[in-house]
């Protein structure tokens, strides 16, 4: 699995990060435990694969949000007590 944390500039409130999950969700199907955070300016996701920088760019810039960067980093599942 692939971790993808991507920039982002634009978010201001609740509804931007809601926004920002759902086009990730609808751009990658396979995409799971999707978050952002208007705080860090940031949002972050799982896939099976690292996605198309492009493409998520792309999805980003759609929704009137700016997209900074982004970076996928392989990710190990925790057991049960964080092992």
């Amino acid at each position: 699995m692939k971790k993808t944390i991507v920039r982002i500039d634009g978010m201001m409130c609740g509804m931007c990060e809601s926004h920002i999950c759902d086009v990730i969700r609808k751009t990658f199907s396979d995409a799971k435990k999707v978050s952002a955070s208007r705080k860090k300016g940031e949002a972050s996701f799982l896939t099976e694969k690292e996605p198309a920088e492009s493409l998520l760019a792309e999805a980003i810039t759609s929704m009137g949000y700016t997209y900074i960067s982004s970076e996928s980093v392989e990710y190990k599942k925790k057991g049960l007590f964080g092992r």
